[in-house]
């Protein structure tokens, strides 16, 4: 991270909050996100940043900036058509870091939204193959693409090849089961699935799949066609209210049976708070003097029930990052399975 244009922050009470704030949200990140690796370990993450765009505090991207800083790969959603946010913390990350995004999804479901990959080039490299996946005619959805094109790009972070799909899958406004949101699950996964075994190449697939709960059939349809949701990551609800498995992060393997690149007690998974440390629960009165002039005359309850809900999800997110830690070194498998003649094969990614 570069913090040099902290000191452009005109506002000296914003300047010095973001000051202690990143103090407190670097020591919170310490605590719970493991330390990156030069090379035998892959930090990977899906973070749907709400509606992220322009519009928010100077200080807002500087912590969202801090947060992607200590991953190596983030699948991004809801990034806004004109890409602005993107092009506010990428000077922020540094100049090892690159990224690749789509173009915006038109029409009302696709709401000019972009997916985006954003990653540290001295630990990952884009293998030259990018694009939005559309289905062919008799796989279509009710007559449709996907309400947000998915879209797949391939890396490799040590040993580890792998196509990485990111989605936004449609949510729909009923509270019983989306047939439409089903439906994308259920055709994702066996597309993917399709092509990793046609291509024999590994498959990750990652992002807000709109899941309410892990024994859900949204998340059957996931699991029942090919993908693999490890329990360390099933584990962490990706919501502000901490109920909801919105976002997941899944697997499709084409390895040697000795190429783990997950054991459940030996790598971490998790879903970053970042409310612990910063825009918390209880600072509606220090953002108040921020909020638009129709909200400034709400009453505390109000206020407060405005800060939590809408006020501070728009300027950070009303997700969680999900992330999970892999191993990407194999050269001591790949030793052992030439001497043995093994070639690759379909793998769990746990044992």
């Amino acid at each position: 991270m570069l913090y040099t244009s902290i000191k452009k922050i005109k506002d000296p009470v914003e300047r010095k909050r973001v000051i202690d704030k990143l103090i407190t949200l670097r020591a919170q990140l310490d605590k719970e996100i493991p330390e990156k690796t030069s090379f035998n370990s892959l930090l990977l993450a899906t973070w749907n940043i709400r509606k992220f765009g322009e519009g928010r505090m100077a200080e807002s991207y500087f912590y969202i900036a801090e947060i992607i800083s200590r991953f190596d790969l983030v699948a991004i959603q809801e990034v806004m058509g004109n890409r602005k946010a993107l092009e506010k913390i990428m000077p922020l990350l540094g100049r090892q870091w690159d990224y690749i995004v789509t173009d915006s999804t038109e029409g009302k479901s696709g709401a000019q939204e972009c997916m985006a990959f954003v990653y540290d080039t001295t630990k990952v490299r884009f293998k030259n193959l990018a694009g939005e996946i559309v289905l062919p005619k008799d796989k279509l959805i009710g007559d449709e693409q996907f309400a947000r094109t998915p879209f797949c790009v391939a890396f490799q972070a040590g040993w580890f090849k792998f196509n990485l799909s990111t989605v936004h899958i449609y949510y729909g406004t009923t509270s019983k089961i989306n047939q439409r949101r089903l439906k994308e699950i259920d055709t994702i996964a066996k597309f993917l699935t399709k092509r990793a075994k046609k291509e024999k190449l590994n498959y990750v697939l990652l992002g807000d799949f709109n899941i309410p709960d892990v024994d859900c059939d949204y998340m059957k349809a996931l699991e029942n066609n090919g993908f693999y949701i490890p329990d360390a990551i099933k584990e962490h609800p990706t919501d502000l209210g901490n109920t909801n498995h919105y976002d997941q992060i899944a697997f499709n393997l084409q390895l040697s049976d000795s190429m783990v690149i997950f054991k459940e007690k030996q790598q971490k998974a998790g879903a970053f708070n970042f409310t612990e440390s910063v825009f918390t629960a209880d600072e509606t009165e220090v953002y108040r003097p921020y909020f638009d002039e129709e909200y400034q005359n709400l009453d505390k309850k109000e206020a407060k029930k405005y800060y939590n809900t809408t006020y501070r999800t728009f300027q950070m997110s009303d997700h969680l990052p999900l992330w999970v830690q892999l191993k990407v070194d194999f050269s001591a498998q790949y030793l052992e399975d030439l001497s043995k003649g093994v070639t690759t094969t379909d793998i769990p990614v746990s044992d």
